[in-house]
């Protein structure tokens, strides 16, 4: 039996994050590409992509947005300034309505609704809103927690608060390799690509079960 759904935050209870960092960088005057670039650089030196120990909650983001700013000094070859970088992205987040309101249809047939975000510890009072805590009991957050997905820590701290069986709980996100890695941990996946269509797997499986 089906008992509770675990959303993923950025790109699924959001629209597209793509679009996001697409304003924000229109915004500051940075070329999207330049900053693929100066993630993998960053990476090369770092030892693994820094998104992830920052993701972690083991590098603060001012460490992190100094990192990434030289990386980007270097490639574009002129300074740059990401000061309030966080704040922006964040203000270019566009809540997904219509998922929102299945959520809540859910949540009046009885089930239970999480959320484990790989995020910012810096940027949560940015995202997590009183209409978040009213919708989800729990919210596992990357940050506070020493783990991201698709590390098998995070899914068991995720099962262990909601004091669930994997079978019981399905697995919402847009990035393949975190549903990938619920599976794994025996929960129920869900690839997001769009609402309709994930709706309508959620339903399928509330059906099955």
């Amino acid at each position: 039996m089906i008992e509770a759904i675990v959303s993923d935050f950025g790109g699924v209870l959001t629209l597209p994050l793509n679009e996001a960092f697409a304003r924000a960088h229109e915004e500051i005057g940075i070329p999207l590409d330049a900053l693929g670039q100066a993630m993998r650089h960053a990476a090369e030196t770092h030892g693994e992509p820094p998104i992830h120990t920052l993701e972690r909650g083991q590098m603060t983001d001012p460490e992190f947005m100094s990192m990434l700013q030289a990386s980007l000094t270097q490639i574009l070859g002129r300074p740059v300034d990401l000061d309030g970088y966080g704040e922006r992205l964040m203000g270019e987040l566009t809540a997904n309505e219509p998922l929102l309101d299945y959520y809540r249809s859910l949540r009046e047939r009885g089930l239970r609704l999480a959320i484990c975000t790989n995020n910012v510890r810096e940027w949560q009072p940015r995202w997590r809103t009183p209409e978040i805590d009213a919708l989800f009991e729990l919210v596992v957050d990357s940050g506070f927690e020493g783990t991201r997905k698709p590390e098998p820590r995070i899914y068991e701290l995720v099962l262990e608060r909601l004091a669930l069986p994997a079978t019981a709980c399905v697995f919402v996100d847009d990035l393949e390799v975190n549903v990938a890695g619920a599976r794994e941990a025996g929960l129920h996946g869900v690839h997001f690509v769009d609402t309709a269509q994930t709706i309508a797997e959620i339903d399928a499986l509330l059906a099955a079960a």
